[in-house]
């Protein structure tokens, strides 16, 4: 199978690249410059969709990039990055004479409200209520393609929780302060805290591109597969597991007043508040979970 990955240069997209790649799929990454097994984005505007079977956009700016204030043009930057490559490439699919059998969109659990006691699955419905869940809302929108291709072309929504793994996402910038006996529960500690194993996200990406449609959707909707491990924790439980895998103290909790002002109050509820997502139709769709939980999540990254 060839597939064509948007933002394939980054965290999740190397994990995925590589997954697709011992399996035996080809694999293009779209990213600002061109290169071997890379087209630019500009290609794609003028040349049109390379021959693939599968396409994914996991390109965006990073949300978290601790080398950015929290400004108008900074949020600007997390929409337009996010929705005008998604646009791109649907339209991009939209107009090839052999669109993919799989276009997969992968967004975030910022649609769900936070609370300490609701629980989300994929069939849960939402409305946008702050900036993030408005992101999400444009984002999935953006990705939606024409009913006519929407006919052979399988839709779908994958939307991940934090990301966990070695080499990016929350873990890089949380592991020093942790080593060094500074790390600690955030705001109240008791919010949940949905993650995912970066294996397991591009796993879940994996088998919506592989997974025949047995059943034909709606024409013009999207499947929506909840990543996130199946386990439900707290930040409370995430902070006393990496630190008890780490062998190191976590007696120095962040106020949410602290994060709020470091990090600007709507990027801040991230990690301040939080979600309880169960991947209710990713289990029934038969994917299975290499790291369903934290214990051997964490020992998988730090060890």
């Amino acid at each position: 199978m060839r597939v064509l990955i948007g933002g394939g240069s980054g965290f999740v997209g190397k994990e995925l690249t590589r997954l697709l790649r011992d399996k035996g799929h080809e694999v293009t990454v779209i990213s600002r410059q061109a290169g071997p097994g890379k087209i630019s984005w500009g290609e794609l505007e003028s040349s049109g969709l390379p021959p693939c079977e599968g396409a994914v956009n996991l390109a965006g700016e990073n949300l978290m990039n601790p080398l950015r204030w929290w400004n108008e043009s900074y949020k600007k930057d997390l929409f337009s990055s996010r929705i005008d490559t998604t646009k791109t490439l649907a339209q991009a699919i939209a107009a090839s004479p052999s669109p993919p059998r799989s276009w997969v969109l992968v967004s975030g659990v910022a649609c769900y409200k936070p609370s300490l006691t609701d629980q989300y699955t994929e069939d849960s419905e939402w409305t946008p209520f702050d900036l993030l869940s408005k992101l999400v809302k444009e984002w999935e929108a953006s990705a939606l393609l024409p009913e006519t291709v929407a006919e052979t072309t399988k839709q779908v929504v994958i939307r991940p929780g934090a990301v966990l793994g070695r080499d990016g996402g929350a873990m890089k910038q949380m592991l020093l302060p942790f080593w060094l006996g500074l790390g600690g529960t955030l705001g109240s500690g008791r919010q949940p805290f949905p993650w995912i194993h970066v294996s397991d996200l591009a796993g879940i990406i994996a088998h919506a591109l592989e997974t025949p449609t047995d059943t034909p959707t709606p024409s013009a909707s999207q499947q929506v597969f909840n990543g996130v491990a199946p386990a439900l924790n707290t930040n409370y439980e995430f902070t006393k597991e990496l630190g008890r895998v780490l062998n190191r103290p976590t007696i120095f909790p962040v106020p949410g007043f602290v994060m709020n002002s470091f990090l600007g109050s709507e990027r801040a509820v991230v990690l301040t508040q939080g979600q309880k997502v169960i991947p209710k139709r990713t289990q029934e769709a038969g994917f299975q979970f290499q790291y369903p939980d934290l214990t051997s999540a964490l020992k998988q990254i730090v060890g």
